[in-house]
């Protein structure tokens, strides 16, 4: 398979078209309408400081499903004690920054670039990207962020200073998206973090009509705010 070039046209190829390994295309920008347009075709960023904008459809696809999440027993004792004072859209930039930065402490590299947030914190202006927090004695310690279109949300990375505070995170949206009737959280690639929580891989096909059933409901944009308890019912 060939990787496309972009250029400035508003425009993407075929998912379906992406290499083995996922990637799809090069070049363009990250401007609201790209990124918006790249999420509806099942296409999302990712690359590092020193490399173009790159575009991934990966193969398989890895979802979680809201009924499919797992709840472990510390994680429930954590829910059920209110360890956490857990928000949502607070501290949307914070989450970026300390997700990207964390991610380089431990040597893993990161995608969560100045252009980057600066993109992501566009989106969260305009009602489509969000953040979740978890707070402990007044500080941010976890939380996640991503992108909601129709009863989709594209989940991009998340943090933790605290043990469990992340997961605490995943519980609250999870109710939360439960509650609002979202179908799946997009966790792109197939992590064994993420597979213990209870996401499934699915083929980039099944992914992508699953995805077109999603977005055929309307978008939820404007600032998210946590119903009391969510993260509770989950815990359950």
């Amino acid at each position: 398979m060939h990787v496309f070039a972009l250029g400035e046209e508003l425009v993407f190829p075929n998912p379906r078209l992406a290499r083995r390994d996922g990637l799809l295309a090069v070049g363009g920008d990250l401007s609201r309408e790209r990124l918006l347009l790249a999420y509806r075709r099942g296409i999302f960023p990712w690359f590092s400081a020193d490399e173009p904008i790159l575009w991934w459809s990966p193969d398989p696809r890895l979802l979680l499903f809201p009924q499919k999440f797992h709840v472990s027993r510390s994680l429930a004792r954590t829910l059920r004690r209110g360890r956490f004072i857990l928000t949502m859209d607070q501290a949307f930039v914070r989450v970026m920054e300390l997700s990207g930065k964390i991610r380089q402490e431990e040597g893993a590299g990161t995608w969560i670039t100045p252009g980057m947030i600066a993109a992501y914190a566009n989106l969260h202006a305009a009602g489509y990207a969000h953040s979740v927090e978890a707070w402990e004695a007044g500080e941010l310690v976890g939380g996640l962020y991503g992108v909601s279109l129709g009863r989709c949300f594209f989940g991009e990375s998340m943090f933790h200073l605290a043990p469990d505070a992340s997961k605490a995170a995943m519980a609250a949206l999870v109710g939360q998206l439960t509650r609002w009737g979202f179908h799946f959280i997009d966790c792109q690639m197939v992590t064994d973090h993420l597979l213990s929580l209870g996401a499934l891989s699915v083929a980039r096909n099944d992914f992508l009509t699953l995805l077109e059933d999603a977005l055929a409901l309307p978008d939820r944009r404007g600032t998210w705010e946590l119903s009391p308890g969510v993260e509770r019912m989950i815990g359950k």
